[in-house]
């Protein structure tokens, strides 16, 4: 059974993450402590009340489509009616379309809740938010005021409709076609695939925002448009019109998030969907990536999400479930498989990269309100560059801890782990997309490498890295010798990010782009550990002097993870300087 764990994700987003910065800001000063309890435990009694028990029915029964109609599991529309009701959908949206304004740190705690008790239930409203965002910052007035108020309510959802049969990752391939009528709309022909939420029964209209091509429009990624296609049209008075000229072809059967329709959608089979344009004709992309950013960071969570609740129920059944008798144990008969030393290695291992994946998502999303908060050119600059850097470990590492927790669970869960009647194994195939949509994996550090370790000449990482090694200083300082311990490990580790980062600047400044990039991935995982310790090493250095279970445990995972994971550094930096020649030598052949 799920439970929030609203006591930790207060204290990471207050002591770990910086939420007192942003609280502290003009735009926010009205939001007190006990405001922000109040969202916390409310968020998290829903999630835990409300989400979690429809997660296996989910799962069992999924999406079902009957001639171009979705019908969502049992309990399914109920729940998410009460979810929009509750105003949840509306948070950090602009107040003058019902929004509340919050911090993006509130979304992102709630959300991780509400991943947790199903992740194909959130990845709904998770599309939604980001086409408010996108309407928001890029939609004309007009439309703003047609679709804004009943997307930030939740009357109405959103999807964001990029991909097609060929044209995954590279956007250049893009042949959905959009033509100018006389009116001023466009005509939208075309095909895309893997839409989620593309078609549903939670809403009586779903709001499409599609990429497509003008017939002059550049070649590449230069010449695409960005529209809002509604499945119905919208009438002056914002009632219901016609049926658009959008239907969903039919849902894919995926091996997870089962009740998360993935539609395929075809557009123009009857004269054209009408769509109006967002932004400029030719700079739709620029348009969708302001959903984009954000909701690599919202995959991020999904992979929290999973890993808490995979973590949550492993320990329960490790607690539960007796085998052999534990070494130096007394006590007659078997002992819980929690008494073994390799199930308590196996639980701290998953518990400390949750918490090292949550500290880096609430992280991510302290940066984003900053940078947004922040009047001053330079203070800007500064958070953004942060938010940038931190997007593409957000949603790559945390994500390959959904999937690597959910895999210890089932672990732990022993052959039942790999019977479905237990719900481990749920977790995992929830997990594993995870890491390939909003930005595989692999892309996300070649972003991070290519794009982001560069930023400000590399000024950025070198100052994010000394921030951290004060981390360090202060564990050192504090007379503990078990943290001193553990900042030394950091502080090694921090060499090993700082070594990798040199030697992958000066590769990209000598046009070494290839070698660079063949680093890629294990410099990600080596910046997120470097980061993840240093962050859950300020968690148990914020908790000395609080003396209950919860502070303890915290600096034992602080302890454990230095000890257990901060090694690994040494041998991801010798990846990145001496595979890449291997790598490029390898030609993949039949």
């Amino acid at each position: 059974m799920y439970r929030a764990p609203v006591q930790e994700i207060a204290f990471t987003l207050k002591h770990v993450a910086g939420l007192s910065d942003v609280l502290a800001e003009e735009a926010h000063a009205e939001i007190g402590e006990d405001l922000v309890a109040a969202i916390l435990e409310e968020a998290g009694r829903f999630a835990s009340e409300q989400i979690a028990p429809l997660n296996e029915v989910g799962d069992r029964v999924g999406a079902k489509c009957t001639n171009g109609e979705v019908t969502m599991p049992p309990g399914w529309r109920e729940a998410y009616r009460a979810w929009a009701e509750g105003g949840w959908n509306s948070l950090i949206a602009a107040p003058e379309f019902g929004g509340q304004g919050l911090p993006m740190m509130l979304q992102a705690a709630a959300f991780e809740m509400w991943n947790s008790g199903s992740m194909a239930f959130a990845i709904g409203p998770t599309l939604t938010v980001g086409a408010i965002e996108a309407l928001e910052k890029h939609a004309t007035p007009e439309l703003q005021e047609t679709y804004l108020p009943k997307l930030v309510s939740g009357e109405w959802m959103g999807t964001m409709n990029l991909t097609e049969p060929q044209a995954g990752s590279d956007l250049n391939a893009l042949r959905a076609r959009a033509e100018r009528a006389d009116d001023g709309t466009y005509r939208i022909f075309g095909q895309k695939i893997f839409i989620t939420y593309g078609e549903h029964d939670f809403t009586d209209n779903i709001v499409h925002l599609v990429l497509a091509r003008l017939p002059d429009a550049p070649a590449g990624t230069r010449g695409i448009s960005l529209f809002v296609v509604p499945k119905f049209l919208v009438n002056g008075d914002g009632s219901l019109g016609a049926r658009n000229d959008v239907r969903c072809a039919g849902i894919e059967h995926k091996l997870g998030i089962h009740a998360s329709p993935t539609c395929t959608m075809v557009y123009g089979d009857e004269g054209g969907a009408i769509g109006w344009l967002v932004g400029e004709e030719n700079r739709g992309l620029a348009c969708m990536f302001t959903m984009m950013n954000n909701a690599r960071l919202a995959v991020g969570i999904q992979g929290l999400g999973v890993a808490e609740r995979a973590t949550q129920q492993a320990l329960a059944y490790a607690l539960d479930r007796r085998q052999g008798r534990a070494a130096g144990r007394k006590d007659e008969g078997m002992s819980p498989i929690a008494a073994h030393p390799d199930i308590r290695r196996t639980l701290l291992s998953m518990q400390s990269w949750t918490q090292v994946a949550r500290a880096i998502c609430f992280a991510n999303a302290q940066a984003i309100d900053m940078a947004n908060l922040s009047g001053e050119a330079d203070t800007k600059t500064h958070w953004s560059e942060r938010a940038a850097m931190l997007t593409p470990i957000a949603k790559a590492l945390s994500t390959d801890i959904g999937v690597e927790v959910a895999s210890l669970g089932v672990q732990v869960h022993g052959g039942m782990g790999y019977v479905e009647e237990t719900g481990a194994a749920r977790h995992l195939r929830d997990a594993r997309i995870a890491p390939i949509y909003e930005g595989t994996n692999g892309i996300q550090a070649i972003d991070l490498v290519a794009r982001k370790l560069p930023l400000s000449g590399g000024d950025h990482i070198r100052g994010l890295i000394s921030e951290l090694a004060t981390v360090g200083a202060s564990a050192r300082d504090s007379g503990v010798a078990e943290l001193s311990e553990a900042a030394d490990r950091l502080d090694r580790a921090l060499f090993n990010l700082g070594e990798a980062s040199t030697w992958l600047l000066e590769a990209l400044a000598d046009g070494r782009q290839q070698t660079a990039l063949a680093g890629a991935t294990p410099f990600l995982r080596l910046m997120g550990i470097a980061l993840g310790g240093g962050l859950l090493l300020k968690g148990a250095v914020a908790s000395l002097g609080d003396n209950s279970e919860a502070a303890r445990h915290r600096i034992l995972l602080a302890r454990y993870f230095a000890a257990a994971h901060l090694p690994e550094t040494a041998s991801l930096r010798e990846q990145i300087e001496s595979a890449a020649d291997a790598v490029l030598s390898f030609e993949p052949a039949a």
